[in-house]
């Protein structure tokens, strides 16, 4: 008792409560947002080429907005009617998809008029994505997982292998996590757990997950190639120059109903993501990680303000820009995952360790 009773005491407040973090939280949050702005973009094209159909007929019109609300209500049961880790990428998918259709009609519920195509809709909801992104960052990025969340995945992570057996990757992904919580109490039972699961074949087919490592392991490759850092850099300045556009014409009043203080605004983050830019290629010709962490910034100064700025002015046409940015960000984060900066740190004291000294 005396054991356990310390092992809790340097737990976080929501972790004594019993509720720890799910390690691939990460990944279902992001399809979810993905489905959400993907649902965005698909929605608003499908219904410009078809002229804006009307479902219902007369003074009735059944709006998207419902059909968002029933797949929403849909991923909630899902969620909540089965254990384990399978029904998550569903949900997250369904979710994603059900909230995109609900904010896409978010311009009819801030005007009077009902108004679907309100101007400064495309930058309420990027604010709401960004926002959102802003909100998983603080639950899941500021700290590193406890010990006993490990555990508690791997212990989650067994409810799918009782019920069904283990995959051979599934019971190596069950191990880790289970090593991972070494020490906490009932870490040896799990463990134990994990090996005494049957084996099994067949899986639960996670489309979400399986698409996911291969964009990981695409930009994997991509990060490890010379030119890959040049290739995230012209995007960046592709991005930037399309962005310096945009901020000119509404400086000049060539934008209808934009103020000028808004083209300033949009070249002073621009050049501020070009200042932390060239910092990141100079920093990066001596450390390849910490010039990544400067570009990082470039590109987040993009994505949280300019392009907030930019979706205001020309709304949906800002989209190219933005799926540029989000590809460069997402290379980065993979070039920056902390196994790959633990192997770079580790070359570099090898390389320092094998060096001949320096003479005299």
């Amino acid at each position: 008792m005396t054991t356990e009773t310390g092992g809790l005491a340097g737990r976080g407040h929501l972790l004594r409560l019993g509720a720890p973090r799910d390690t691939s939280a990460v990944r279902h949050l992001v399809t979810f947002l993905v489905a959400s702005v993907v649902t965005v973009l698909a929605t608003r094209a499908y219904l410009a080429a078809t002229g804006y159909p009307q479902i219902g007929g007369g003074d009735l019109h059944v709006a998207h907005v419902l059909w968002g609300g029933l797949l929403m209500a849909l991923a909630m049961m899902v969620l909540l009617s089965y254990v384990g880790p399978a029904p998550r990428s569903l949900g997250a998918v369904v979710g994603g998809v059900g909230f995109g259709l609900f904010i896409d009609e978010v311009g009819k519920f801030v005007t009077a008029d009902n108004d679907y195509f309100y101007a400064p809709t495309a930058a309420i909801i990027y604010f709401v994505t960004v926002l959102l992104v802003l909100v998983v960052e603080a639950m899941h990025g500021r700290r590193e997982h406890h010990p006993g969340e490990y555990l508690a995945v791997a212990a989650d992570r067994l409810t799918a292998g009782l019920a069904g057996g283990f995959t051979p990757s599934a019971r190596e992904e069950a191990r880790v996590l289970a090593a991972k919580g070494a020490g906490e109490p009932g870490a040896e039972l799990v463990a134990d757990l994990v090996e005494a699961v049957p084996d099994d074949d067949a899986d639960v087919p996670d489309v979400v997950r399986s698409g996911a490592d291969r964009v990981v392991g695409w930009l994997d490759a991509l990060v490890g190639r010379t030119w890959g850092a040049w290739l995230a850099i012209a995007l960046i300045l592709l991005v930037s120059a399309s962005e310096v556009v945009v901020g000119v014409e509404v400086l000049f009043g060539r934008v209808p109903g934009m103020p000028e203080w808004m083209g300033t605004a949009i070249l002073a983050a621009v050049s501020a993501s070009v200042v932390l830019l060239v910092v990141g290629i100079v920093v990066g010709r001596r450390d390849g990680l910490r010039g990544a962490v400067w570009v990082r910034r470039a590109v987040l100064v993009s994505l949280l303000f300019t392009q907030l700025l930019v979706f205001r002015a020309v709304r949906w046409t800002a989209s190219f820009g933005l799926v540029l940015d989000v590809l460069v960000f997402m290379a980065l984060e993979v070039a920056l995952r902390p196994d790959r900066m633990e192997a770079a740190e580790a070359a570099e004291e090898e390389a320092g360790a094998t060096s001949p000294p320096p003479t005299r």
